[in-house]
């Protein structure tokens, strides 16, 4: 079920905020994740809201929305960038020789 409420704070540098609505006594938690929208994914204090939230300790809060939108229809969430975009991206491959069973030059101990 659907809630409509109003964006309490949102710091864009971190990338959360609360929304304010009757069903969500204390506030709801929110990550720039949960935004429904294209783009770069930010909401404004003050701003009307529709969101989704489930029961979650965190931060301090009672609630955190899963989703979040403006607007009449609820928009799907955006797919996670996998264009290879400006996010950082770091892979690691490990070998292990067993130098147990082989000698300096890595031939087999007989």
């Amino acid at each position: 079920m659907s809630e409509t409420g109003t964006v309490r704070e949102y710091d864009a540098d971190e990338g959360w905020g609360v929304i304010d609505a009757p069903n969500v006594p204390g506030g709801c938690w929110v990550h720039f994740s949960a935004i429904a929208a294209p783009g770069y994914r930010s909401l404004e204090a003050g701003q009307a809201v529709t969101f989704r939230a489930v029961p979650a300790a965190q931060d301090g809060y009672a609630y955190a929305a899963v989703k979040v939108w403006t607007g009449d229809a609820e928009p799907p969430l955006p797919a996670p960038d996998e264009s290879g975009g400006a996010a950082f991206h770091s892979t690691v491959t490990i070998t292990a020789d067993d130098t147990a069973s082989s000698d300096a030059n890595g031939r087999d101990r007989a």
